[in-house]
């Protein structure tokens, strides 16, 4: 096998919030450290989002959905092409793609697995455009032997935390990575025990939803919304029943559960006050990341910080109810207090796993995503 040796990688990624490509060129280091060199985030074009939004809510044909998979690919080139066109041609480039569909339950028909992801932007366009190796589908695998595909960007959470900090007495702390996209999904690493992690429930879906229906903003900068709307108890604990929240770990959620007419159902029992409303789902997105951890994590392990990334990190009202629900003895950082990108962690991650597909390395973590072995991730496109 080839000597392993430092490598500039283009991590692309594009989440379940789908605001823009996050594409981050980094240095990808033998012991699997990611240093961050420069990351842009690269709007789609708004006919393009207008379509993937379709495909989220199943109103696209085949044919749209094949063509949306190579326009997608388009754009992710397009992103990739800026940073090439200031800094040359990386190694390779490793895009997560934009997940349209995910199905990550154990059904099957005529005893054939119908468990399933689905992320379009074709690699195929992507090297071409950029003539640069595209390493891309890494969910795909771990689902092939038995995962849920997700999360993924445990791999990345645990070689970048485990033993890393101390608490000032020589012992390491114990993190819980907690990453607020669209979906919000949390990384346990401890010494104390194996690695775990899960999606604890809705992010910014509803929010975002809510926001661009009742105040046309694509979300709620700063969480300046939800700031001045009150809470609504009652219907905070209504949304609180939902089982998703309360089925064990291993599991993962996406757009497809969180899904429009799931939003719309919810809204009929929504306080007239639309600021309100958006208040009410930040808290529900705070509260069930607090009781996942009150439920799954606590009763297995000792927490002694929490670390927030992703577009949650930004909303203050968020990090504020946080602080609220989480108990006080655990610290609560950002991503940025250990010199990790908020914004362009995930991009990072999978330049991280990217990497370990040139190289051979198996980067799921069984006991995230509950499959049956630990495999290499990801297709190859020369």
């Amino acid at each position: 096998m080839e000597e392993k040796t430092a490598k500039k990688v283009i991590g692309l990624m594009s989440g379940t919030s789908c605001d823009s490509i996050d594409c981050a060129l980094c240095e990808v280091y033998p012991d699997l450290s990611v240093k961050l060199i420069k990351g842009i985030n690269f709007p789609y074009p708004e006919h393009i989002r207008a379509k993937i939004f379709q495909a989220f809510r199943n109103e696209l044909g085949v044919k749209e959905l094949c063509q949306l998979n190579f326009a997608v690919g388009k754009c992710f080139a397009d992103a990739c092409n800026i940073l090439i066109g200031e800094f040359g041609k990386p190694d390779l480039i490793s895009s997560h793609g934009q997940t349209v569909y995910h199905y990550p339950f154990d059904e099957s028909i005529d005893n054939i697995p119908l468990k399933s992801t689905l992320q379009i932007g074709e690699s195929s366009v992507i090297s071409a455009l950029t003539e640069c190796m595209t390493i891309s589908n890494f969910r795909e695998k771990d689902i092939a032997v038995g995962g849920q595909g997700a999360p993924l960007v445990c791999f990345a959470d645990e070689k970048w935390f485990r033993a890393k900090w101390d608490n000032g007495n020589g012992a390491s702390k114990n993190f819980a990575i907690q990453n607020i996209g669209g979906i919000s999904n949390v990384t346990v690493v401890s010494n104390d025990c194996e690695i775990f992690g899960f999606d604890t429930g809705c992010g910014n879906i509803m929010i975002d939803y809510c926001v661009q229906k009742f105040f046309n903003q694509k979300y709620d900068k700063d969480g300046e919304i939800a700031k001045e709307g009150k809470i609504c108890e009652s219907w905070l604990d209504c949304l609180l029943q939902d089982e998703y929240y309360y089925l064990e770990p291993p599991k993962s959620t996406g757009r497809e559960y969180f899904s429009v007419k799931y939003i719309e159902n919810m809204l009929k029992t929504a306080p007239s006050e639309p600021k309100d409303i958006i208040a009410t789902l930040t808290a529900l997105t705070a509260k069930t990341i607090a009781q996942a951890y009150e439920r799954f994590v606590y009763p297995s392990v000792h927490i002694d910080t929490a670390v927030i990334g992703g577009g949650g990190a930004y909303n203050k009202t968020m990090m504020k109810l946080l602080r609220t629900y989480i108990p006080g003895r655990i610290e609560l950082k950002t991503h940025e207090d250990f010199g990790i990108s908020n914004n362009y962690k995930e991009a990072m991650a999978f330049a991280l796993l990217g990497y370990c597909c040139y190289y051979g390395i198996p980067s799921n973590v069984p006991s995230c995503t509950g499959a049956r072995k630990r495999v290499v991730l990801g297709k190859i496109s020369y």
